[in-house]
Parts: structure tokens; sequence; C-alpha cells
């Protein structure tokens, strides 16, 4: 039986989103009721983050978005390893970082789960979206969309 490669303690956390703040969550197929954002580890220790980030987009959400698309936050939250996936790290690793990013998306953008993954998905409202997340630094992250969609908007305009 061949062993897979341990996950490499740093992932991504990429809260999608509308416009008017609506947030796309997805439930988990192995664990149903865990609803979350997308996310997912890097695949190499090397591999960018923004890549880490685009590349879990798509496998999870079937959306292509373009590296420069994604907002880095340059906020990371390190965290204990949930104990039901300790497993797929290597022997005594017991915390993850994950480095948060968004993407603002049309509301009507085709989504395509990785039904291996992930079972359903829904909009809403990025307070209910929080209320709904398993995860907490995923719930904190939707709570800071307005300053931080704010915050972008202020940079790209023009002075």
């Amino acid at each position: 039986m061949q062993h897979k490669p341990y996950k490499i303690p740093e992932s991504v956390l990429v809260v999608i989103h509308t416009a008017d703040l609506d947030v796309l969550l997805i439930e988990r197929t192995p664990n149903p009721g865990f609803w979350q954002s997308v996310t997912g580890s890097k695949d190499t220790v090397d591999e960018p983050l923004t890549l880490t980030a685009a590349r879990e987009v798509m496998e999870e959400t079937g959306i292509v978005v373009a590296q420069n698309h994604l907002q880095d936050w340059q906020l990371s939250n390190v965290y204990d390893i949930y104990p039901v996936w300790q497993h797929r790290y290597a022997p005594g690793v017991t915390r993850n970082t994950e480095h948060v990013f968004s993407l603002q998306v049309p509301r009507d953008i085709p989504v395509t789960l990785a039904p291996r993954e992930h079972r359903d998905y829904l909009w809403l409202p990025y307070r209910e979206a929080a209320d709904k997340c398993f995860s907490p630094s995923n719930a904190e992250a939707i709570l800071q969309l307005p300053q931080r969609t704010a915050m972008s908007r202020m940079e790209n305009t023009p002075h």
C-alpha cells in the first residue's frame, strides 16, 4: 500500500464573495454540516501562496481565477490541526499556518464542486455565512469582509 505524501502544514483560506458581500460556502462531503470557504494546502513547499489559492479555488469550485484577481490580506492564522486530520501530517506536526485571501466574483458565476470533497454549496449574506462556518478563523475572515473590500476599493482608486 502506497502512503500518500504528508500534507504541508501551510494552507490558504479563500473567501469568495460578491460585490454586495454574499459569501460562497461549500459543505464537505465526508463531514455533513461542515460549511467552509475554499481551503487547501500547498502542493510543494515552494509553491507561491497565490498559486495555491488559485488552484484550490479551481479544484473546489470550478472557478478559474487569475492570481492577480485574488486579494492577499497579508494575514496568517496559526492553529492546532484538528485531531481528526492529524494523520495527514508528518509525525510531530501539530500546527498549521493558514494565509487568508478573498476573491470577488459575479453572483451568477457557475460553481462546479469536486464531489469527492464537497457535497453542496450556497450563497449567504456575510454575517449568516460567518455563523454557519465550523472554523473560527474562517468565520472571523468572513466578518472582516466589509473592511477588507472597502480597503481594496480605496487602494484601487486613482488619486
